[in-house]
């Protein structure tokens, strides 16, 4: 283990010890009023299935799993500070210090052998941070809270409880880097409300991970995407991945994740600048090309190509699910893009035709592998590898009543195991 890797794995340790076990700190100035929150203020859908049930009289699904995984002390922390924060100031190091405690939290907890609860669900992290986000925009501040301050206090705890602040390389020689995303979970109506993701887990048992190879060493960065086209837009795809080309160490490879197909691994050849407006976790939905981030050179390529050395991924015979090259397209060869009859196939897109979908469909899967590298093509960061792995879709537990059965959680660990040992190959 290098000098960096034992550094990353004691830092968390203390971290996550003091989130979960440390009683908040209140200075002379923060004497807690009460309340401090209005309960009639509006949440998002997402904050809003907060109170979602499997049964009726049943344990609110999201709150459940934050206590099953023991994060229930770092919530409760969080709100206490929150009521005992004098100025907007304080409020945005609060927030950008507590989402990244409870991220290295996640982590500690999922590459940990010791805990109660799967240590591969990615599912607390998720509910545990929109427990943060219900809290900031319900928060009633004894000074003045502007619109826009709120919304940043609410993009700064929630990046930082993905890892979007976290992905630092050390500057070891010889040492290959991997800048990897998952996504949240999705699709949570009704019962459904327990889903999880694979792409998260993954990202969770990747971040600081360190591979020996016999070419060196290969270091893992990771972090977690929302399921939201609003978010996208506000640019976090880029925050990642632009930033980490941006750092004085840079990355060798990208590598996007995202939940796919059943029964199988793809490695998706074609990103397209489209979005198809399937909706998202706010139940909101968008449809076009895929807009531009602010600040971002943003080349207006209609499709860019995977450089991942996919073949290699599928030779490495991983198991126990197949791995392939998804070569299919979509696109609209004449006319206005999205209207009249598209044309899918496996071969090349058409010079000049206007892309309707990459391999990876039209939704935040193929827009991540999209936005990641087009940063990446525009940064002119051409050495960089860049593409999109679809793992298999994660079931749900037989019994509709039940957050987790025995071939749920081995079903979640074949997934993400076979995933991390795909991107220790890249």
């Amino acid at each position: 283990m290098t000098h960096f890797s034992r550094l990353r794995a004691l830092v968390p340790a203390a971290v996550a010890l003091s989130l979960l076990m440390a009683p908040g700190v209140a200075s002379a100035q923060d004497a807690t009023p009460a309340p401090c929150f209005d309960t009639n203020a509006p949440l998002t859908v997402e904050e809003q299935r907060l109170d979602d049930t499997l049964v009726a009289g049943g344990p609110a699904v999201g709150p459940e799993l934050v206590r099953l995984a023991g994060f229930t002390p770092a919530v409760e922390k969080f709100t206490d500070r929150l009521c005992r924060t004098g100025s907007a100031r304080a409020a945005t190091q609060l927030a950008s210090t507590a989402g990244g405690e409870l991220w290295r939290a996640a982590v500690k907890r999922a590459q940990s052998t010791q805990t109660t609860w799967d240590a591969y669900d990615d599912r607390p992290l998720y509910w545990a941070r929109l427990h943060l986000t219900k809290a900031l925009r319900q928060w009633t501040p004894r000074f003045g809270l502007d619109a826009a301050t709120r919304a940043a206090l609410v993009q700064a705890v929630d990046r930082a409880s993905r890892g979007v602040s976290d992905v630092r390389f050390p500057q070891e020689p010889g040492v290959r880097r991997i800048v990897v995303t998952g996504f949240d979970p999705f699709q949570l109506q009704g019962t459904s409300v327990r889903r999880g993701n694979p792409a998260g887990a993954t990202a969770l048992q990747l971040d600081g991970k360190v591979f020996d190879t016999p070419q060196g060493e290969v270091v893992v960065q990771a972090a977690v995407l929302p399921v939201l086209w609003g978010g996208f837009d506000e640019g976090v795809v880029e925050a990642v991945y632009g930033t980490a080309l941006q750092a004085a160490v840079k990355p060798d490879a990208f590598v996007t994740i995202s939940q796919g197909r059943p029964g199988r691994f793809d490695v998706e050849r074609w990103a397209s600048r489209w979005r198809g407006g399937f909706p998202d976790n706010n139940d909101a939905s968008s449809v076009g090309p895929v807009p531009d981030a602010a600040g971002w050179p943003q080349p207006a390529t209609e499709f860019i190509e995977t450089t991942l050395p996919y073949q290699k991924m599928i030779d490495a015979g991983t198991g126990p699910f197949p791995v392939q090259l998804n070569r299919s397209f979509c696109e609209w060869p004449v006319g206005t893009p999205g209207v009249g009859p598209m044309s899918c196939r496996s071969d090349e897109p058409t010079p000049g035709a206007a892309a309707a979908s990459g391999g990876g469909g039209d939704y935040l899967s193929n827009e991540s592998m999209y936005r990641a590298n087009r940063v990446r093509t525009g940064l002119g960061a051409t050495g960089v590898l860049g593409g999109h792995l679809h793992v298999p879709v994660l079931t749900q537990p037989v019994d509709s009543a039940a957050l987790t059965d025995a071939a749920f959680e081995a079903q979640r660990r074949d997934i993400t195991d076979q995933a991390v040992a795909l991107v220790g190959v890249v």
